[in-house]
């Protein structure tokens, strides 16, 4: 729901929630949201009342809401946590929150600890159900596990472009069992047949890079090989695409989930404006082979290793 803060279009209240019920509806009933994504929190709030008032109880016990927080650098008191996570639940209108998602910008400074420590005991007291991570990297992953606190995933940058999570974090990953949640899986629609056989680098002759989400993957785009060589990976997509009877960004989205240590993939949503429910309950069905498989590492191994290009999970907030 980051698709709800500003930038992909003005979003009606009321079409939004809407929006969110034909999700859940068609069992896509698990929304990710953040403190800073502008009203998510809120229409999250209003959507669970509408499931409880008309939806039975059964369906309110699948429906999910995984929210972040992203606090300033400053000390993390146990009451400043417990406020901070008190407002989430307050604006989601739930008495636990389903996950809370600790993001940090600062690793000189060490007052993550702290912060996670509270939340865990937030946790203990039942305002928050599982402890998690968003965007940090594996060292900083491993401290946190070896001062016991116990997170269950971490939210990071992952498509058929960006494979960083693969290289590093999944060895750990795979040695605690923390599980990964990716974002940028379809690159804020890059990796979709409206991208297929454009030209960008000719002014006003492709479709325009019109979102916050198109301009940041552009530049993994940039980073990763330039254009050209990601008219080849989508002209790839499109081959085992048609194959399967899908969408290109369905095999995006299957070729991440089918990863090492990959719990579950996001996919944006502009709610109220832009719709993708048939294209994301294919994924549920869609099988790739050794073939497909095969055919996309063909491509993507022509790119230039982002780990050493941006860094490990997370470093692309951080850079100076």
């Amino acid at each position: 729901m980051w698709q709800t803060s500003g930038g992909w279009g003005r979003i009606d209240r009321d079409n939004a929630v809407d929006a969110m019920l034909r999700y859940a509806d068609a069992g896509l009933t698990t929304f990710d949201m953040a403190d800073i994504y502008g009203p998510a929190e809120d229409l999250y709030g209003i959507f669970i009342n509408r499931v409880r008032r008309e939806r039975p109880p059964e369906y309110l016990e699948k429906v999910r809401g995984l929210t972040k927080w992203v606090p300033p650098p400053v000390k993390m008191t146990s009451g400043y946590v417990r406020e901070n996570i008190d407002v989430s639940r307050k604006r989601m209108d739930v008495p636990s929150l389903d996950m809370l998602q600790f993001h940090w910008w600062d690793y000189s400074n060490p007052g993550y600890l702290d912060a996670l420590k509270n939340l865990t005991d937030l946790k203990e007291e039942g305002k928050i159900k599982t402890v998690a991570l968003t965007n940090f990297d594996t060292e900083r992953l491993q401290i946190i596990l070896e001062n016991g606190i116990p997170v269950v995933s971490n939210q990071v940058q992952h498509s058929i472009v960006d494979m960083r999570p693969q290289q590093k974090m999944t060895e750990l990953c795979l040695l605690t069992g923390v599980k990964l949640i990716t974002y940028g899986t379809v690159m804020g629609g890059l990796l979709s047949e409206k991208f297929l056989d454009t030209n960008l680098t000719i002014p006003f002759a492709g479709p325009p890079l019109n979102t916050p989400s198109l301009q940041k993957y552009k530049r993994m785009v940039d980073a990763w090989g330039g254009w050209s060589l990601f008219q080849t990976l989508l002209k790839t997509l499109k081959t085992v695409a048609s194959k399967h009877g899908v969408t290109i960004p369905t095999v995006a989205v299957k070729y991440i989930l089918d990863q090492t240590a990959v719990a579950g993939s996001m996919v944006g949503v502009r709610l109220g404006l832009s719709e993708h429910i048939q294209d994301t309950n294919a994924i549920f069905s869609l099988v790739l082979d050794e073939e497909d498989v095969n055919s996309i590492q063909e491509v993507t191994q022509r790119g230039k290793d982002l780990l050493r290009v941006i860094g490990d999970c997370g470093d692309e907030y951080r850079r100076a």
